[in-house]
């Protein structure tokens, strides 16, 4: 079959209502995830310093679990494997203005989870970016571990976790796809839809990968102004040192105190 320019365009411009509603599905299931993932990185971060060693060995062990192992087995393993074994199956859940389905919330479980064990290792990274000498006279002075971390440690540290943070949800945009073999309806469950209907598999196919383009490409605009207003890359040594110097001023009892 030649490419039909008229199914390309009428797919692109004029897009059905069921590829849509899959579409807006994609964002909603990356926005959760990511945020669900982003929330479980950073309490995964906080367990790999915790004084307990079963702490760490916990989410030392979720880490490796989750990033050795695809993606894709993980999403399956979740929806199919766990119900086939009695262990847990996932219910529409009703919630009075909406009904979510066992499948989409399988998708979202399984992609929070994954997303995760990434976002701990971005938030570690963060954290241990920080001069030590910062939590030294934090806890000097009798703050806690857990106001250390919200009032000084984490707000410094997303200088650097929020730069690749876009990158994670640039890849979130992508992994959806995945969760098309759990019978989710978002833009590529959709579009395999469209071909068993139409057999216009070229045309289709480049039609949603134009749609993932566009959207990759605009969250790289909005990566780019986080990175501005967040990177370490505009003034991170000066900012760093002002920091320093306005804890001090904070924490440090003035001379007059003193005397």
């Amino acid at each position: 079959m030649q490419f039909s320019w008229d199914i390309f365009t009428q797919h692109l411009f004029e897009p059905s209502s069921f590829f849509l509603h899959g579409l807006w599905l994609t964002l909603s299931i990356s926005a959760i995830s990511q945020s669900i993932g982003t929330a479980l990185g950073v309490a995964g971060a906080l367990g790999t310093q915790s004084r307990f060693r079963g702490v760490r060995i916990v989410v030392a062990f979720y880490i490796w679990l989750f990033r050795g192992t695809p993606l894709l087995v993980q999403i399956v393993f979740v929806y199919t494997a766990l119900a086939a074994a009695n262990i847990f199956r996932f219910q529409d859940m009703d919630l009075g203005f909406v009904v979510i389905p066992g499948n989409i919330q399988a998708g979202i479980f399984a992609l929070s989870l994954n997303e995760g064990a990434y976002m701990t290792e971005i938030v570690r990274a963060g954290i241990l970016s920080i001069d030590h000498g910062q939590t030294e006279a934090a806890k000097s002075l009798g703050m806690t571990y857990f106001k250390l971390m919200r009032r000084i440690i984490l707000p410094q540290a997303a200088r650097v976790i929020i730069p690749p943070l876009g990158n994670e949800f640039n890849a979130m945009l992508k992994n959806t796809t995945l969760l098309s073999v759990i019978g989710v309806p978002e833009m590529m469950q959709v579009t395999e839809t469209q071909i068993s209907a139409t057999f216009r598999s070229f045309e289709l196919l480049s039609v949603i990968a134009l749609y993932y383009l566009t959207l990759t490409t605009l969250w790289g605009f909005a990566q780019r102004a986080l990175d501005r207003r967040f990177g370490e890359a505009k003034g991170s040594r000066a900012q760093n040192e002002s920091m320093v110097g306005r804890l001090r001023r904070l924490l440090m009892p003035s001379r007059d105190v003193l005397r």
